[in-house]
């Protein structure tokens, strides 16, 4: 039977199926997982019909906790229901899952396995979380490439319909989930003409219905439990024969041979590898290479997890196996082996197979690639008379030294033929998008076989992408890295300059393309020198395109990525240039016809430039023998931080972590992590950057109140720190008026994301500031470096409560890794500049966590005087409000403690008069953050005198006394944390009535994972999993909070009106009791027209219409006699729909179903007008 053939990723084929079979599809957001949900989404949305002849209803819940308990409702009630998730998920499903599982309710589970957060969050690929679903009854079914997951998810809908027992299908997160391959697609026909019409039947006649009643969900005692438990047996024994018996009916169609343990490989093996997902084409490759040069090696692919089926497994062990390796992807700290080892092993020893030697290796966690080498070495290693028992690939482990050597670069054991291509990108340039065009443009109009997978680093947009892509044909197992391409592009030339070894990863003879606005000689003195005699030595043909001003002149901004697209058409010849050019036109209108002709005709004179702009470089002789690179400045700071930076983030960095042992991790086990790791980066990725004309600037001090990453700051300089500057530094008078101090502001050229914010804000309108190329202002670095390290706030500056004073505070938090224009490091960094030596965070996962706490380059930092920061931490999405409450209450007591003993000594006749003066002054203001800091300074003093002459009281206290000064308990994180998942939380906490502060970055979506609609999306807005718009209103989570009357509550929005936010700020943390603050955050993906350089105007236009109300409660003012309810916004404008219109997350509806986008949009301003009515009326009311 021939099928239609696709190019798609892991996560498009299982939504595909699970669509078919699916009546209910109950969901929250997780990566990788997301997109399939997402899938299903908008194929109800379009109408699309599931084997039933109706489309699937999609549910978002505000946790995978409810999403499980939805789905195992729905299946009480009759409808069959899926869900998809991973890692944390899952596991937040468990409960659920031994119910639904104990329950007999057919049902699958599709999960994109991810690493489960141990010492550090992970969001790539293992199987940490589904081996902690061993126990809960489910089925587990494994795939290893996207074809697979096309092929066995129906097998694990079309089981758990006739088996009862419900199903995890899983592959692996990231390397397959997001892998793009071309693959044959089932028609929903022949899925219908397979399934158990009768089954379903009867799974319906078995619900819960009040026209034939029945109980389910009882509670059992000793003496019956145990006996009912067991009565399920003979499901799980039967299921294993319903399986094969699907597997072998797709077989019959298609011409496959799945089975539940299958075997690749020579028959009369000795060495076998036994192991599930990805990993299994890699070893198929190997085991290719190997057996044709007569090594007697093959692979057990497990396919059924669970139940597990010895027999099955028995059956395809070849005969003459001698020795076997079983590879897990996880890890189980303690246990004599992990899961699937201790399977096979009990396994051998039940059938009498003792003398097959059994190893257990363990590969591949948080997507660690496992490449041919890492397989070779397993192989080798069962070579020798005694194999490790126990071992680790892919790593070197020079600790416990478990890891097996590998030999690199490993022989090619791709199939011949296979064109193999890298792209180096940043995060947002489109450069993964047009990969993926690229992808299917070949996928489509070529016979070729083809794959495309994706890498990143721990930024956001502005991080590294490198895109990896693979065409040939024949079909491509090769689920690793490509490290030996034809053709490698660098889309960024910062990356170049940084060092990053991006060339040698190109084939001798191969092709290597450059992006930069460079000549031929000054490429020369760009490169280094390892590059250049890489290129001459290996005979590299290289290529320079200037697609950075080609872009700009077109009129595409930074968007270099289809010029740079039509690029790799003309240079890897993969098909004819003008058949290549046709269907990328043929694309771009398709992608962007409905935007009008003009952006149509952008795209195309983009596609002409790139195929007419590359130009050949002839290496110089020279570079064979080329001179020595200048030395690496020597870098300074903190012993600690630069120790770490020296041995963690200068390779991390570089995308070269891979290469780290497990000692560099040594003194860190714990996963702690200095912090001000971030200064060092000096990633340099701006194309232009902000300069500074003092004559022109008022300084009001915007730009810094704005920015985004802390790269342009003003500071006050003396007379002697003027003196001390490096002479190119810009200075001004201050003003209003002269006083003995200079003023300057400073940019930091190679820190600076190039959002152009700051000149956005700047009231002079382009003139005191202006952007210029980054390259023109690489001088500027040294000023700021100076100004950073050696010049400190006056006591002179403005006061720390208004905005302009405000700035020259140093900010605790820079050079984050967020996108360029994020609002969320604008609210934080200024929370930083206000309390950062006294904070504790503790920060949700989300895009809030991923900025804020990179491994190694973390960019809270620390008070250059005082050496006094905020503390980092973060737990899990679910719990952070709880989390933040226990950093509160653990402080509290061991400060409480203190302050007893400080009440003992005050009350003591010993005690000095000074002693006892700052005791008093200490408990005066022991409950003033800001008062309380010089309080405890003075008292340490005293007590070190006091415990010097042998006052035992004070040692006590001197011990704790970096808990003796107030801190500031702060709780950060996303609307989806805040508004869902992990409301219940947040509303427990502000319940206490304890002294904690909770701020919230409201993007109105889920902005980490991609986009989802949370219960802070407004009406009328496009999300995944609102595909068709928002139809209920937004959550009102101020007016929750303010009900309780002892919690300031306020809503700011930066952009809009800086003086009322920073003035909430400081009312809420000076405030004794708990605080919400709600900070309105526009995102990249809200599509903003003219981009994130306009994100403070969006503030100032969603408050003007009245889209975004700003208030504040403050329970202060009722104990004075004031009305405690402040309303700062007036009426809206009249310009509500002008502001939906700028968004494309709003006129995206409008182009999909305007009819619905003009109902949706009338309630949603009719919606925002009731609210400041209301609003009205609560000045009335608290009056």
């Amino acid at each position: 039977m021939s099928r239609l053939k696709q190019s798609m990723d892991g996560n498009t084929a299982a939504a595909h199926v699970a669509y078919a079979f699916t009546e209910v599809a109950a969901i929250y957001p997780i990566t990788p997982s997301s997109p399939m949900a997402d899938s299903v989404d908008q194929w109800s949305a379009a109408g699309r019909e599931n084997i039933f002849g109706n489309q699937v209803k999609v549910v978002e819940l505000q946790s995978e906790a409810g999403a499980a308990g939805t789905v195992h409702g729905s299946l009480a009630a009759g409808a069959l229901t899926t869900t998809f998730t991973a890692s944390q998920g899952l596991l937040l499903m468990i409960p659920n899952m031994y119910k639904i599982a104990g329950e007999l309710l057919p049902s699958v589970f599709h999960v994109s396995a991810r690493t489960v957060a141990t010492h550090a969050l992970n969001i790539f690929g293992d199987h940490s979380d589904v081996y902690a679903c061993r126990q809960t009854g489910f089925a587990m079914l494994a795939e290893s490439n996207p074809q697979e997951v096309m092929d066995l998810s129906a097998v694990a809908h079309l089981a758990t319909i006739e088996g009862r027992v419900p199903f995890i299908n899983f592959f692996d997160g990231f390397r397959t989930s997001h892998e793009v391959q071309k693959i044959e697609v089932w028609d929903y026909k022949d899925l219908k003409e397979m399934c158990n019409m009768e089954a379903v039947k009867a799974f319906r006649d078995r619900a819960l219905n009040p026209e034939h009643p029945a109980m389910r969900g009882s509670h059992e005692n000793g003496d019956i439990f145990f006996q009912h438990r067991e009565a399920c047996n003979r499901f799980y024994n039967e299921l294993p024969a319903i399986v094969k018996k699907y597997m072998e009916k797709i077989n019959e169609k298609i011409g496959t041979n799945y089975d539940l343990f299958n075997y690749y490989g020579a028959p009369d093996a000795e060495r076998i590898i036994v192991a599930m997902g990805s990993v299994c084409d890699v070893a198929e490759e190997v085991v290719d290479y190997l057996t044709a040069s007569g090594e007697k090696v093959g692979l057990i692919k497990v396919r059924l997890y669970r139940p597990w089926v010895p027999e099955s497994l028995l059956k395809v062990i070849p005969k003459t196996a001698k020795k076997i390796a079983v590879l897990d992807r996880t890890k189980e700290p303690g246990a004599l082996g992990e899961p699937l080892y201790l399977d096979v092993a009990t396994t051998l020893r039940e059938a009498g197979l003792s003398d097959i030697i059994v190893t257990s290796g363990r590969y591949g966690l948080g997507s660690k690639d496992t490449p041919p080498s890492s397989i070779l070495a397993v192989y080798t290693e069962l070579k020798k008379d005694d194999p490790k028992p126990r071992f680790t690939i892919g790593i070197v482990d020079d600790v416990t030294n478990l890891s097996l050597p590998e030999v690199k670069p490993a022989p090619i054991t791709a199939a011949p033929g296979t064109v193999e291509c890298k792209f180096w990108g940043l995060g947002g340039d489109g450069t993964v998008g047009a990969n993926k065009n690229s992808i299917k443009i070949i996928g489509d109009h070529t016979d070729k076989y083809v794959q495309a997978y994706f890498q990143y680093d721990s930024k956001k947009t502005g991080g590294v992408t490198i895109s990896h892509l693979r065409f040939g044909d024949k079909p491509i197992k090769s689920s690793y890295y490509v490290n030996q391409a034809d053709f490698v592009a660098c889309h960024n030339p910062s990356y170049l300059l940084k060092g990053f070894k991006i060339v040698q990863d190109v084939k001798p003879g191969g092709t290597f393309l450059i992006n930069c606005q460079w000549s031929d000689e000054e490429l020369s003195t760009k490169l280094n020198a390892a590059t250049k005699k890489y290129i001459a030595d290996n005979n590299i043909q290289l290529y320079t395109i200037n697609a950075i001003d080609k872009a700009i002149e077109i009129g595409m901004g930074k968007r270099t990525n289809t010029i740079l697209q039509a690029a790799f058409f003309k240079l890897a010849n993969i098909m004819p240039i003008e058949d290549a050019v046709k269907y990328m036109k043929d694309a771009a209108k398709k992608t962007y016809g409905k935007k009008g002709d003009a952006v149509v005709e952008m795209n195309y004179k983009a596609i002409d430039a790139g195929v007419n702009a590359v130009h050949k470089v002839e290496v110089p002789a020279s570079w064979s023998n080329p001179e020595q690179d200048a030395a690496e400045p020597e870098i300074t700071g903190r012993p600690k931080t630069v120790k770490m930076v020296k041995e963690l983030l200068n390779p991390i960095s570089l995308m070269d972590g891979d290469s780290l042992p497990v000692s560099a991790f040594a003194e860190n086990p714990d996963g702690q992590f200095e912090i001000g790791a971030s200064a060092y980066e000096k990633r340099g990725i701006a194309v232009n950057v902000p300069e500074w004309d003092p004559s022109a600037c008022l300084q009001c001090n915007m730009c810094s109140f704005v920015c985004s990453h802390a790269t342009i700051r003003p500071f006050m300089l003396s007379e002697d720190e003027v003196k001390a500057a490096p002479a190119n530094i810009k200075l001004a008078d201050t003003k209003p008026k002269a006083s003995e101090y200079k003023f300057t502001v400073s940019v930091s050229p190679l820190d600076c994301m190039g959002c152009g914010e700051c000149v956005t804000v700047c009231p002079t309108k382009g003139k005191a500031l202006k952007m210029v190329p980054q390259e023109s202002q690489v001088h500027e670095q040294p000023v700021f470096d100076y100004l950073v390290a050696n010049v400190s706030r006056k006591p002179e500056a403005p006061a720390e409560t208004t905005v302009k004073g405000s700035q020259f505070n140093q900010p605790l938090l820079e050079f984050s890794g967020s996108c360029a224009g994020c609002a969320e490091t604008s609210y934080a960094r200024l929370l930083t500049q206000l309390f950062g030596e006294h904070m504790y965070i503790s920060n949700a996962t989300g895009c809030s966590s991923i900025w804020g706490g990179p491994a190694a380059a973390c960019p809270y930092t620390v008070n250059k005087d005082t050496n006094k920061g905020p503390a980092w931490a973060n737990s899990l999405f679910e719990d952070n409000a709880e989390h933040g409450y226990g950093m509160y209450l653990g402080q509290k007591v061991v400060r409480e403690q203190a302050i007893s003993i400080l009440e003992k000594i005050a009350a003591s006749d010993k005690a000095s008069s000074e002693l006892k003066a700052a005791i008093a002054k200490f408990m005066e203001t022991k409950d003033s953050t800001k008062e309380n800091g010089p309080a405890t300074e003075a008292l340490v003093v005293e007590l070190e005198k006091a415990a010097a002459e042998g006052c035992d009281l004070a040692k006590e206290v001197l011990e704790k006394k970096q808990y003796l000064a107030k801190k500031s308990i702060w709780i950060l994180g996303g609307d989806g944390w805040a508004y869902d998942i992990g409301f219940g939380g947040l509303d427990h906490v502000l319940a206490t009535g304890e002294d904690v502060n909770i701020m919230v970055f409201d993007t109105e979506m889920y902005s980490n994972t991609g986009g989802q609609t949370s219960k802070a999306s407004n009406i009328g807005e496009v999300c995944q999993f609102a595909a068709a718009g928002k139809e209920v209103g937004k959550k009102n989570l101020a007016e929750i909070a303010m009900s309780y009357g002892y919690v300031y509550v306020a809503q700011i929005a930066l952009g809009a009106n800086p003086n009322q936010a920073l003035k909430a700020l400081i009312e809420a943390e000076a405030y004794k009791g708990p605080s919400l603050i709600i900070c309105y955050a526009p995102c990249e993906l809200h599509g903003i027209k003219g981009g994130m350089n306009h994100c403070q105007d969006e503030m100032k236009k969603a408050v003007a219409c009245g889209y975004w109300n700003l208030f504040s409660f403050n329970p202060a003012l009722k104990a004075e006699g004031k009305n405690p309810f402040t309303l700062t916004s007036k009426p809206g404008d009249g310009t509500y729909q002008e502001f939906l219109a700028n968004e494309t997350r709003y006129t995206r509806l409008a182009r999909t179903f305007p009819e619905r986008a003009e109902k949706l949009f009338k309630e949603s301003e009719k919606a925002a007008k009731e609210r400041y009515e209301h609003l009205l009326k609560l000045v009335e009311l608290y009056k």
